[in-house]
């Protein structure tokens, strides 16, 4: 059975470079970068249900071609001589279905216009950073309701003190 999910594919070098915190990090350590992007990317997609593939240029990472999940994101390292939006483009055209919507996630507008052209839609750096963010806070505030105690629901505690009397001298009689 065919995968029909939308799917969001992520110029993960773009991510990077956008977003202030993966930004900053780069500058120590890409490694710890890209895992931290994976990682938000990672609660993006169990969250959201969308198919997340991060795409990277193989130029900083050795290893040329490699495909593998990491936490159910999918993550390709580019083709010697392919650039991440070569990738992205080839990507689209092999996902591409009518009973699916296809994001790109990107800051290289410019180079993306083929795919854009073809019907995916685009998300800036900036509007999936608001939307992984979103989905932590989502995720965490539900983490936060399902560890809090546990009250009995009833109806009494919901009465106004005035209305319990009136119901409470109706039971005894």
């Amino acid at each position: 059975m065919a995968d029909l999910r939308d799917v969001l594919l992520v110029d993960g070098y773009n991510m990077i470079g956008a977003w202030p915190s993966l930004a900053k990090l780069s500058q120590i350590s890409m490694q710890e970068a890209r895992d931290n992007l994976l990682g938000s990317l990672a609660d993006y997609q169990a969250f959201t249900g969308r198919r997340v593939i991060a795409v990277f240029d193989a130029y900083r990472v050795p290893g040329l071609g490699k495909a593998f999940n990491q936490s159910k994101v999918q993550v390709y390292f580019t083709k010697e001589k392919e650039t991440a939006d070569e990738c992205i483009e080839r990507l689209v055209g092999e996902l591409s279905l009518r009973s699916r919507k296809i994001y790109v996630a990107t800051s290289d507008f410019i180079e993306q216009h083929v795919i854009f052209a073809r019907g995916a839609l685009r998300l800036s750096a900036r509007e999936l950073l608001i939307e992984v963010e979103n989905c932590q806070k989502a995720i965490q505030t539900r983490i936060q309701h399902e560890h809090a105690p546990k009250t009995r629901n009833t109806l009494d505690s919901k009465l106004k003190p005035e209305l319990r009397e009136i119901f409470e001298k109706w039971r005894r009689e």
